[in-house]
């Protein structure tokens, strides 16, 4: 089964092993490839020899920062297991991991908790229905309480059924163990007959006439539940010495959905990443939902006019590769000789609910690099770097000769300049991260344009534009017919104002907004194909001065656990950085904080905190949306470029590119 084709009847899992920053998740991953006979010894995170941490950043520093795939059999299932980085700098791999998935293996510390990325994961689980079990790692560790993690999943996941699979022996202890899950318990079966009574009606049945199913009926039962999201397994143990790891990878296998590997559906694939590979060029990570990709064929990519052909097909485990020539639906392959590839990119029809949001980059900075005459180079270097990481959203503005790229902290940071160093033999360095803002418009307005003169061109725009309630994005439609303005300009129109709602009258992106075209001509004669790029940008901006503006500055909500002697300073510190807080919950001389504070103020406040609990408080973040900003303690941003409201400027710059 590792070779091209899985054996006929044989069963595909995508599976991710998805958590919060240090739950274990590479030293489980290394667990399971070795009880699944796919490497011969479980590679360790601290000594750098984990099979899916290859990369020489991830094994200096002891963390993930990529998503890494590999493969593993058991019986006559394969598994395409996908082990994604905990720390919240690089969620962007998360986030576009989930799309590739199955099912997913969610791990928690045993003595942390539910933590703040835990709760995003989750909620991002949850948006793309995506079916999951639970792993309670680290019971062999002083603090581990898996009753009280149990019952704060149930406080924190209201509406989820959590169901343990286990029994934990000695917890706490180096040598803790689990029990079952014994199938053939009677009390297991009747707990669990009950549990799934609740959404099987063969089983409600089962239970009123005091009845015990079949035990492969029992099983299947709980197969569909999870699959439909209705419960979650719970498994327990410690991957750090194996215990509970042979358990939980017979549970994935048995309970988490397979992969549909219908080869006649129509093509459909989703590149969830994409590297870069010194000697083959790009690689594009791509699961397939439909159809068949094999070597030589052209590749017909969402939004690109032309299909690239296909060099080569890999399977990737850690960092070595094997060729296999072909992918099928449902399964995941590394595919070459896509020049124009970029992450995220549909290959073929687009699947069905794959998006999800749980990265949002809250920084940005501007690069320089450390020689003038190396800013080309460093500008190469960055696109390439965007192509894998779109979150880095790469500014490049020529006439200023100026790099901005987004971040979500600090780490990312230090991450890319050593990747800079190695990839590209470039030094670069960073100005200090700001904070992004947003804005949105204050009430309804209408932007009008006409671009008549000077002849030949012919462009009339009109806009309405309203606000949306928080984190409803950007909605956009048309309200006219072809008469009026042809298809093919109403598709400019559409295009152009989603690139210059990158800048608005704050000069900061542009959220939470419907903005409709409600008006406007075309000439038969005298249209440009390209007069609508320069008529909507100063309609657009027209509207949005009108409209007014509000600024939003970024939230973030944090979870803080530390001695209960800091508990007066750290509520102190809350509300001077303008927070919001719970009341805190006191326990065996510690607090547990959850608070909401912005993230303009908070920028410095880990190390702060690190300082104040001597190092033994735990702080984690996630992005809690976007809330209004008095403009006088935010921000705004420089116009970046020509500004469209300039317009006789902006009309000499537009026909210039145009022309040239």
């Amino acid at each position: 089964m590792d070779g091209q084709e899985l054996k006929k009847g044989a069963k595909l899992i995508c599976a991710g092993l998805l958590a919060h920053a240090d739950a274990g998740k590479t030293t489980l991953t290394e667990q399971l490839l070795y009880l699944a006979g796919a490497i011969r010894k479980a590679g360790s995170v601290d000594d750098g020899t984990a099979q899916t941490d290859w990369l020489d950043v991830e094994r200096r520093r002891g963390i993930s920062v990529r998503a890494a795939s590999s493969r593993l059999t058991l019986g006559d299932t394969a598994v395409n297991l996908i082990d994604t980085p905990g720390h919240a700098d690089f969620s962007g791999e998360v986030e576009r991991s989930l799309g590739a998935l199955d099912g997913a293996v969610l791990l928690l510390s045993a003595v942390e908790g539910v933590q703040a990325q835990t709760k995003l994961i989750w909620k991002a689980m949850e948006t793309l229905n995506l079916p999951g079990i639970i792993f309670l790692n680290k019971i062999d560790r002083a603090g581990s309480g898996c009753k009280k993690v149990l019952s704060q999943l149930t406080r924190e996941f209201p509406g989820s059924r959590f169901f343990p699979m286990q029994s934990v022996r000695g917890e706490g202890e180096i040598d803790a163990a689990v029990s079952g899950p014994d199938w053939e318990d009677s009390s297991f079966q009747e707990h669990l007959l009950l549990e799934l009574a609740d959404f099987d009606p063969e089983m409600e049945e089962a239970v009123l006439n005091e009845e015990q199913p079949p035990l492969p009926k029992l099983q299947d039962s709980l197969k569909r539940a999870v699959a439909a999201r209705q419960m979650t397994p719970v498994f327990f143990g410690s991957a750090k010495t194996g215990v509970g790891c042979r358990e939980l990878l017979d549970g994935m296998v048995s309970l988490l959905p397979p992969a549909s590997q219908d080869t006649d559906a129509p093509l459909s694939g989703l590149v969830y990443k994409v590297e870069y590979d010194p000697v083959m060029g790009k690689a594009a990570h791509i699961r397939l939902f439909g159809g068949k990709l094999q070597n030589r064929d052209p590749v017909p990519v969402l939004g690109q006019e032309e299909p690239e052909k296909i060099t080569q097909i890999r399977r990737r485990m850690g960092e070595k590769a094997q060729d296999i020539g072909e992918i099928t639906a449902g399964d995941i392959g590394v595919v070459y000789g896509l020049s124009k590839i970029k992450t995220g990119d549909i290959i073929g029809a687009e699947p069905v609910n794959r998006a999800c949001s749980i990265a949002a980059p809250l920084l940005q900075v501007q690069v320089y690099p450390e020689k003038p005459e190396e800013l080309p180079a460093l500008v190469e270097a960055l696109r390439q770097l965007s192509d894998e990481d779109p979150l880095l959203d790469l500014l490049w503005l020529p006439e200023e000769r100026e790099l901005h790229i987004k971040i979500t902290g600090v780490i990312q940071l230090e991450v890319l300049e050593e990747l800079i160093a190695q990839r590209f033999g470039l030094k670069a360095a960073f100005s200090k991260p700001t904070v992004i803002y947003k804005e949105t418009p204050a009430h309804e307005g209408i932007g009008y344009e006409s671009y008549t003169w000077p002849k030949p061109c012919w462009a009339q725009v009109e806009l309405k534009i309203e606000p949306l309630p928080r984190g409803s994005g950007i909605q956009y439609e048309s309200a006219i017919k072809e008469k009026q303005i042809f298809y093919r300009y109403q598709n400019h129109i559409k295009t152009s104002v989603f690139q210059n709602l990158k800048q608005g009258v704050y000069g900061w992106e542009v959220t939470d907004a419907k903005i409709t075209l409600i008006g406007g001509s075309h000439h038969t004669i005298h249209t440009h194909p390209l007069d609508f790029f320069v008529a909507t940008p100063v309609a657009l901006l027209d509207g949005l001065t009108k409209c007014g503006s509000i600024l939003l500055e970024p939230m973030l909500a944090v979870q803080m656990t530390a001695p209960e002697e800091v508990l007066g300073r750290v509520l102190g510190d809350i509300t001077a950085m303008r927070g919001e807080f719970d009341t805190p919950v006191i326990a065996n001389g510690e607090f547990t904080l959850e608070a909401r504070i912005p993230a303009a103020d908070s920028i410095d406040y880990p190390i702060t905190f690190r300082s104040l609990t001597s190092g033994k408080g735990l702080y984690s973040t996630r992005f809690d949306g976007y809330q209004e900003c008095p403009l006088e303690l935010g921000k705004t941003c420089p116009r970046r470029g020509v500004d469209p409201l300039d317009r006789a400027k902006w009309i000499l710059w537009a026909r210039n590119a145009i022309t040239g």
